[in-house]
């Protein structure tokens, strides 16, 4: 881990809930490692609400405040001004929730944080589902997916939700796509977030599941890193809601990343060129804001 300037302090216990080459536990890992001890996280119904543990237990070396589906980041928000009636100033509080407690259940009071500018940091580690319950789809699940929602050839006929957009239009300080498998990118924009001030600071993190997207436990990195290199997942941010800076691009076919994950089996030739041209379409537009700055 020295190797790649990445701290030796770990905040997770072992034997921890999390399932074997969890994305979302690398994660957190790996944002802990950033943002130290002084940070208070809040979670909502997710994976990681079953990972933390339930009260008294916790795998975590940070206080967790488990709160419902839809209130994550009003609840960090509400967190974060008592610490600050109390003098706190030096602890973090970070909203951390699933897809389904960003792009869907939890939108609305992300943006209402947001809009308000209240001083936290929302992060969403994104498996692209349901998956604490079975796998079903959300607005974060892409098109060409095969949930239990959306199953046998009634897979998912619609678009992922652009949850950057959503927040970029917000004006909010800062807001980045992270990957598990860049780690000293994704510790780099942890700790731009915490030091950024002025309002609410968003991260998205790549985080895959093994479970529901049908791949081997030990290809979760790998498979993390080809959706970067194919662009499907690009690393870039955006300060001020406006200024972009690419980090990270690809430039490999996104059959590469589709074809070794069974919840995209079913798709044709076809369905794959239809992936590649949308692919190609959302990676123009934020390359060229990029080049605006």
């Amino acid at each position: 881990m020295r190797n790649l300037n990445i701290p030796d302090e770990v905040y997770m216990h072992p034997g921890n809930m999390s399932c074997p080459g969890c994305g979302g536990g690398i994660a957190m890992n790996l944002v802990l490692k950033a943002l130290g001890e002084k940070t208070v996280l809040v979670i909502p119904a997710c994976c990681w609400a079953i990972i933390a543990g339930p009260h008294p237990q916790n795998s975590l070396k940070v206080p967790v405040l488990h709160t419902a589906f839809e209130t994550a980041a009003v609840t960090a928000a509400g967190v974060r001004a008592g610490l600050d009636v109390k003098g706190d100033s030096e602890t973090t509080v970070v909203a951390w929730a699933g897809d389904g407690g960003t792009f869907d259940i939890g939108l609305q009071s992300l943006s209402g944080t947001a809009e308000r500018g209240d001083d936290i940091i929302f992060i969403c580690y994104d498996n692209e589902a349901y998956m604490n319950t079975g796998v079903q789809r959300s607005s974060s699940t892409p098109f060409g997916t095969r949930t239990t929602t959306t199953p046998g050839a009634g897979w998912k006929k619609t678009r992922k939700k652009d949850i950057m957009e959503i927040m970029a239009a917000h004006r909010i300080p800062y807001a980045a796509t992270a990957n598990i498998a860049y780690p000293r990118d994704l510790l780099r924009k942890v700790e731009k977030a915490k030091a950024a001030k002025g309002g609410t600071r968003f991260l998205h993190i790549y985080a895959t599941c093994p479970t529901g997207w049908g791949i081997a436990s030990d290809q979760s990195v790998k498979v993390a890193r080809l959706a970067t290199r194919t662009n499907v997942f690009p690393l870039y941010e955006v300060e001020g809601g406006i200024s972009t800076t690419l980090n990270e691009t690809g430039d490999l076919p996104v059959e590469e990343y589709l074809k070794v994950q069974r919840r995209f089996k079913h798709l044709s030739a076809e369905d794959f060129r239809e992936i590649q041209r949308d692919v190609d379409a959302d990676f123009e537009l934020i390359r060229k804001r990029a080049e605006v700055g």
